[in-house]
């Protein structure tokens, strides 16, 4: 049985949820998570994995605006995605573009989707083309890595057993984004040494 699941969220504890909530309920949403107090671009918010974790294949996660989830064009990108990919729709109520319960919606998704894909790729490669000519001159920069070997080979794994990243950080106690970041930077490494 599929079930519209809300979320909600502010950045501020001052600020008040009722508004969000009330729309999202309006909406049908037999559930609704609330984080207040968080950053979007945080990825691990308390309710937000709360809410990741209840979502089943065939609901539809229904926000108020984009900007509730993620917060940069990327980090929405892979949201929705990791979303698709579990059998998930998301709505937005104030974004009717941002709707993959209707086949325009999948389709814009879609295409929005191959735009920042190439953006992220184009930052990787000028990323990795300055790293390179910084260890050419004997330069190593950024700090280490919460994503040791042992962590990105459990990580890797996980991901083998459709485990979602937010599913995969709780379990190695880090962030979702370090996930994220480890397992793309794996994928590159595996495509690079293919013939």
């Amino acid at each position: 049985m599929s079930n519209i699941i809300g979320y909600a969220r502010v950045s501020t504890r001052e600020q008040s949820t009722e508004a969000q909530e009330a729309e999202l309920t309006a909406y049908g949403a037999v559930r609704v998570f609330t984080d207040r107090g968080e950053s979007s671009r945080v990825a691990d918010r308390p309710q937000w994995l709360a809410c990741l974790d209840y979502l089943r294949a065939g609901d539809t996660l229904v926000i108020r605006k984009l900007d509730r989830i993620a917060g940069s064009e990327v980090m929405a990108i892979q949201t929705i995605a990791e979303l698709h990919d579990r059998g998930v729709q998301i709505k937005s109520l104030t974004e009717p573009d941002i709707d993959t319960t209707t086949p325009m919606g999948r389709a814009l998704f879609g295409f929005v989707a191959v735009l920042a894909q190439l953006r992220v790729d184009t930052i990787r490669e000028n990323t990795q083309r300055g790293l390179a000519h910084a260890r050419a001159h004997g330069r190593v920069g950024g700090r280490p890595s919460v994503m040791t070997a042992e962590r990105v080979a459990a990580a890797v794994r996980m991901r083998s057993e459709r485990q979602s990243i937010a599913a995969i950080a709780r379990v190695l106690g880090v962030g979702a984004s370090s996930v994220a970041r480890a397992l793309t930077k794996a994928d590159t490494e595996r495509e690079l040494q293919l013939p």
